[in-house]
């Protein structure tokens, strides 16, 4: 009597011999993870990634939607999915939960701290390693109702039919005659137990290949397929679980109700249908979302951890984005209304927006990184300055201390170093990201201005040095004044001193008539700029002498002035 002939009473046999020591039943189980009491509508999801080490951008992506359409009156669950052993690294759970701290995805269930690395909620343990013994359990009642049976094969005979299969043009994997341990009889099991052969668990697949599964799906409307046939693996000879059996155990006790995954898994939804069925469970709903790409020449292709330094959220992290532009661009990703909702809302806090599963793109949203530094240069914008000196220096610790002995010598000189230009109407919008404060910000500080001059003093406009002396006097003798005079009373004045010693006031003044004057207004301004912080490009000139003060300002023109006289 092989396995495609047993009987219910066989099958019930055959349960007992491979589970001798569980007693527990699923009914057992289920009484400890009793039904969710939560509101009609309300979803209950998960983010279930693997503690391999690498932290893709398309992880957040995943986890900022699943928060998405939990956040009213849902649950979000972080689950760690550390069955294969074999991949996982040391750290690599804490990393994760970190990871969802500091982008302010802190799971309402499962890990969320990581020194020391607890969890909260009443349908745990999260960590799928430490719920072995569920997944025994229910391994045993599948069996018992005829679903399941033990594989014997060796990895050699497994190569041998991968070889046939390629030979044969046929489809590869296990199933029909290729599925050799279907078999064998409950006496022969027992035989190669005793023996102590090593065996997987296979799902026992109907071998009927013309019926068809037909599930909704919330971002492909209905997927309809061929049902699975194939005798996939439930349990490894290591009798951890794979991906297929274990997910759906956890999904069922969990109470999840919608699962939101790439659409890498469609090809699996076949076999995920089958295993609920085999489990009793109810099939969750559905929504495959096409990854994130990115142009490659004329084509699409996934985002590649081996190829694309941005897919790694460690990436954003080093080079100091902050955290609510990345959040902001990925729901833009996701719903492109969210843009206008932004402009409208610009202090909401991104959960009030009106997220729409049905709105998700059948194809890959396109990763722009032009993009998102434009929206962290809106995001830095709308900070205070105490925040970008809060947020600079908290970046600061973490990837480039250098930068904290500099920051923090004066706060309050930092502070008035980044409320230039800040808020109004017209905020300044050139720093994108913390690693960019020495090339926007460096000449306001003395150890970057440092690398500046005098080397930048050559960038001045083409005035002669002994008109620079003099502009350099003049800006040395009223700087005092500078700190008594509004903006518009100061810049007169400049104007005015420019008119009486040999400046064009105005551009096409001097164009016409370029050997009646010194140089123009600007070509003043742009010296006054260079001496003062050896760059052509920087923030308002009145502000940052405000800024830096009166002896700095002073000790600066001093500077350039010896230069320009010697």
């Amino acid at each position: 009597m092989t396995i495609d002939s047993m009987t219910p009473d066989d099958f019930r046999a055959l349960a007992d011999l491979l589970f001798p020591d569980v007693e527990k039943t699923i009914a057992d189980v289920q009484a400890q993870y009793p039904p969710r009491d939560i509101s009609d509508g309300a979803y209950v999801s998960r983010f279930a990634p693997s503690p391999t080490g690498f932290l893709h951008i398309g992880a957040i992506y995943t986890s900022l939607m699943n928060r998405m359409i939990t956040r009213n009156g849902g649950v979000y669950i972080l689950r760690i999915e550390d069955t294969d052993q074999n991949r996982e690294i040391e750290g690599g759970t804490e990393q994760i939960v970190e990871a969802l701290n500091r982008v302010e995805m802190t799971p309402a269930e499962g890990p969320y701290t990581s020194n020391p690395l607890q969890e909260r909620g009443d349908y745990g343990p999260y960590i799928q390693s430490e719920r072995f013994d569920l997944y025994q359990i229910f391994m045993k009642e599948v069996v018992a109702n005829g679903w399941a049976y033990p594989c014997f094969m060796t990895t050699e005979e497994l190569d041998e039919i991968r070889e046939q299969q390629v030979k044969s043009r046929v489809a590869p994997g296990i199933y029909g005659s290729y599925a050799r341990s279907r078999q064998h009889s409950l006496d022969k099991i027992k035989q190669k137990i005793e023996a102590g052969e090593e065996y997987v668990m296979r799902i026992k697949a109907p071998n009927d290949t013309n019926s068809k599964i037909r599930v909704d799906d919330i971002v492909r409307d209905k997927i309809e397929m061929p049902a699975n046939n194939l005798d996939a693996v439930l349990l490894k000879a290591d009798g951890f679980p794979t991906y297929h059996f274990a997910h759906a155990v956890d999904d069922y006790l969990m109470g999840i109700n919608i699962v939101l995954r790439g659409d890498e898994w469609i090809p699996s939804v076949p076999l995920h249908v089958q295993v609920n069925e085999a489990i009793g469970a109810p099939l969750p709903m559905y929504a495959h979302f096409a990854p994130i790409a990115k142009m490659d020449g004329n084509s699409r292709r996934k985002l590649s951890k081996r190829k694309d330094p941005e897919a790694a959220m460690s990436y954003y992290y080093e080079n100091g984005y902050p955290i609510e532009a990345i959040i902001d661009y990925l729901l833009n990703l996701m719903n492109s209304s969210f843009e206008n909702w932004r402009a409208e809302n610009p202090d909401a806090h991104y959960e009030d927006f009106d997220f729409d599963l049905d709105k998700l793109g059948k194809a890959s949203a396109l990763f722009d990184l032009d993009k998102l530094t434009s929206i962290a240069k809106e995001t830095i914008a709308a900070y205070t300055a105490e925040e970008v000196y809060e947020k600079a220096v908290e970046w600061a610790q973490l990837y480039d201390e250098s930068y904290i002995p500099i920051l923090t010598a004066d706060k309050a000189h930092s502070i008035r170093v980044f409320d230039i230009e800040r808020g109004g109407d017209k905020p300044r919008k050139d720093l994108a990201k913390w690693d960019e404060i020495e090339e926007y910000y460096g000449v306001l500080f003395d150890a970057f201005f440092e690398n500046y001059v005098p080397a930048g003093y050559a960038d001045a406009p083409e005035i002669k040095n002994e008109d620079m002396v003099e502009l350099l006097d003049y800006l040395i003798e009223t700087t005092p004044q500078t700190f008594n005079e509004d903006k518009m009373d100061w810049l007169n004045r400049m104007r005015e001193y420019a008119a009486d010693n040999g400046y064009a006031k105005r551009r096409k003044d001097y164009k016409n008539d370029p050997d009646a004057y010194k140089g123009w207004f600007g070509d003043m301004m742009m010296a006054f700029r260079v001496a003062l912080t050896g760059k052509t490009h920087t923030p308002d000139l009145y502000e940052m002498v405000l800024a830096l003060g009166e002896e700095k300002t002073v000790a600066r023109f001093q500077r350039a002035r010896d230069h320009f006289a010697s």
